[in-house]
């Protein structure tokens, strides 16, 4: 018995096929749709673990795709695959909530460490520590995987809930920029990546930290260093 369910948006029959042949014998069940439409009804429809999604189909695009699913109120992780070297699909993928983004073309080794990334640090029960956790007015409950400033619920993608929780269990103390990135995206840390920062930007911003001077809490950035989230009164 398949121990997650996959969902892959892409037209490419080829690429499909083969992702098929490479996941299948992970334990993953995997569920192919060809455009945007078919895949948007069927990740609303279905509860899949991870969902693989092209930048570029047909009918639908992935990125219109991606802001229905979290519009509609979907925390599912979502791993966009774009045209390599193109900054632009990676910043606009991140800032609509991916979790992560693969260049094609890519080995199918790297799309397969990045799938066992989000499917664990997804499925970690967090079983050795308190339910919630609070720092100020924020206060996330791990559980659930929610989060909250005061009575205001956070919209958060996987990836930012992570990185929120990793500052969160040191306030005031600065976490590395390559810690950051073992622990949310799974991955080493390389010079020209900086879907850590993308992902920073969007929590500052969900947080207010970029439109009030006076956030309740606020995540700094320490140069050449890495991130701390200041707590109240700091």
């Amino acid at each position: 018995m398949a121990e997650h369910r996959l969902l892959i948006i892409d037209d490419d029959a080829r690429l499909a096929e083969m992702l098929v042949e490479y996941l299948a014998p992970e334990g993953i069940d995997l569920t192919v749709v060809p455009t945007g439409i078919q895949g948007l009804r069927s990740a609303q429809r279905e509860n899949y673990d991870l969902i693989i999604l092209d930048v570029m189909l047909p009918g639908l695009s992935g990125f219109d795709l991606l802001k229905q699913l979290r519009e509609s109120g979907s925390k599912t992780p979502v791993l966009m695959l774009t045209a390599r070297g193109d900054d632009v699909d990676r910043i606009v993928g991140l800032d609509l909530g991916a979790d992560d983004y693969l260049p094609k073309p890519f080995n199918p080794r790297e799309l397969l460490a990045r799938v066992k990334a989000i499917l664990r640090r997804t499925a970690d029960s967090e079983a050795d520590e308190p339910v919630e956790i609070t720092v100020g007015k924020l206060r996330v409950n791990l559980r659930r995987r929610d989060a909250w400033l005061g009575d205001q619920a956070l919209k958060l993608t996987n990836a930012e809930f992570v990185i929120l929780v990793t500052l969160m269990r040191a306030p005031g103390e600065v976490v590395s920029r390559e810690a950051l990135t073992r622990t949310a995206l799974g991955r080493q840390l390389l010079p020209d990546d900086r879907s850590l920062d993308t992902h920073i930007s969007n929590l500052r911003r969900k947080l207010g930290n970029d439109s009030d001077a006076d956030s309740e809490v606020v995540i700094r950035s320490i140069r050449g260093s890495g991130y701390v989230l200041v707590p109240p009164g700091e």
